[in-house]
């Protein structure tokens, strides 16, 4: 069976934003689920030497926005709060982040997400919530690619 051609839109979307040229992520997009991948690297670092936790919400946000914009296939979704938990410090290897939507109704999503190292850790979690913005799909050129 074929990939879902949104699932694939999305991907492209998502690597060709301007600040993913920093991270270099991959991505996989499903149904209700997408899963984010970086190498790590000392330009994440806070002073003390650790990835520092911007990196951790980066994963944890995206993951769980593209767990829910995979539900949305007309507009763009937005985040309107996440909560997120860093349980644990990582300075080396992988992180890999697992975002599945656990709720929708009319307007929005919840969608959760867990972070791991590359032993399969948990490092860190979070959930959001994420709302259908007015900004059609349609008219974003990389989801185009």
């Amino acid at each position: 069976m074929s990939k879902d051609n949104h699932f694939t839109r999305l991907e492209n979307m998502y690597l060709a934003a301007p600040v993913n040229q920093i991270y270099q992520p991959k991505i996989i997009v499903s149904d209700s689920k997408a899963e984010i991948e970086i190498a790590l690297s000392e330009k994440y670092f806070h002073a003390a030497g650790a990835v520092h936790g911007s990196v951790y919400f980066k994963l944890l946000d995206d993951a769980a926005f593209f767990a829910a914009n995979s539900l949305e296939r007309d507009v763009f979704v937005l985040t309107t709060s996440f909560t997120l938990y860093i349980t644990r410090p990582v300075s080396t290897g992988i992180m890999k982040a697992i975002g599945k939507v656990v709720n929708r109704n009319k307007s929005q999503f919840i969608a959760e997400a867990i972070v791991s190292n590359n032993e399969g850790q948990e490092i860190a979690r979070g959930n959001g919530v994420f709302m259908r913005s007015k900004i059609p799909l349609s008219g974003i050129e990389s989801y185009h690619l």
